[in-house]
């Protein structure tokens, strides 16, 4: 695919239909991490908070591999929606890059406890090295977070 086909790709994310958006991505992740580079550029223009979500939540398979990735997770981290900021948090937990955790602890004075209590599973997976602590709230071990088919 050339750049501008990628990113004719990736702007037909931006629907309220799950089956379109569904067979976009099904063209774009065959592409890896090359694709990161063009969910971060979308994201910075993009309004609706939907497409936001589904831009990071995307990225969150490269988050071990992507700096790209890390920047989307860090610039999502200060979006005004909820939803798009527990991405974020979600995408920097995967990544378990330390280098993170100053601005997840920005969060923890944000005025939203629910991205409080994000940030703050965030920097616990991060700091533990155990991604699944970002869903294993309570350290059960009984929680697993299974991101693009991995298995540890």
């Amino acid at each position: 695919m050339s750049p501008d086909e990628i990113r004719a790709c990736v702007a037909r994310l931006d629907t309220r239909h799950v089956g379109e958006a569904d067979k976009a991505w099904g063209e774009l992740r065959h592409l890896g991490n090359a694709v990161v580079p063009y969910l971060l550029e979308e994201f910075r223009r993009a309004k609706r908070s939907e497409l936001r979500v589904a831009l990071v939540f995307h990225a969150i398979r490269f988050a071990q591999t992507s700096d790209d990735a890390i920047s989307l997770g860090l610039e999502a981290l200060k979006d005004r929606a909820t939803l798009v900021r527990y991405r974020a948090c979600g995408l920097l937990a995967y990544s378990l890059r330390r280098d993170a955790l100053p601005e997840l602890r920005g969060l923890l004075s944000h005025h939203d406890t629910r991205t409080v209590a994000d940030a703050k599973a965030a920097i616990d997976a991060i700091e533990n090295q155990n991604h699944h602590l970002f869903v294993d709230r309570d350290h059960s071990g009984r929680v697993k977070w299974d991101v693009a088919g991995d298995r540890e």
